[in-house]
């Protein structure tokens, strides 16, 4: 059995918390490839530069957390023009995190003044020492998320 692996990836605040309302993930503006690394329990961490996709709100916090479900990579119509490709995942109840103050600590930012530059492509693997710092600020508890229970973490 392979290891889990972790990763980060990037997304406005409302988009992810569709995806924890409807128990999945999309990453790159729906392109596959990201998607395509993924394997079952591998762990998603999910940074939100911004509150809103549209908007300029500043948000710079880590916003969900969560394990791939299934090997099964698929396609959803969301509009007749843009039918992005999704993963399921079993989310957990966590709070926001801001990167702020983590910084200095984590091993995948090399450049603590240009920190930013590390999520310009909006995926990227971390080791556990990463994870583990990012999820133990994060977690409630163990418990995935319930379908009935996403709505409330939308608030």
């Amino acid at each position: 059995m392979k290891k889990e692996r972790y990763w980060i990836t990037v997304v406005s605040k409302n988009h992810i918390m569709r995806g924890v309302k409807g128990g999945f993930m999309q990453a790159n503006h729906g392109k596959p490839g990201s998607l395509k690394k993924l394997r079952t329990n591998d762990w998603v961490i999910f940074y939100s530069p911004k509150v809103t996709y549209e908007g300029d709100q500043k948000l710079q916090a880590f916003t969900a957390i969560g394990q791939v479900a299934d090997e099964e990579l698929y396609q959803f119509k969301m509009s007749e023009d843009f039918i992005p490709y999704r993963r399921n995942m079993n989310f957990y109840p966590c709070k926001d995190v801001s990167i702020v103050p983590l910084i200095a600590s984590l091993d995948f930012i090399s450049d603590k003044k240009m920190w930013g530059y590390r999520f310009r492509f909006g995926f990227i693997e971390i080791d556990e020492h990463d994870f583990n710092l990012i999820r133990g600020k994060m977690l409630k508890d163990d418990k995935t998320v319930k379908q009935s229970e996403a709505e409330t973490l939308q608030q």
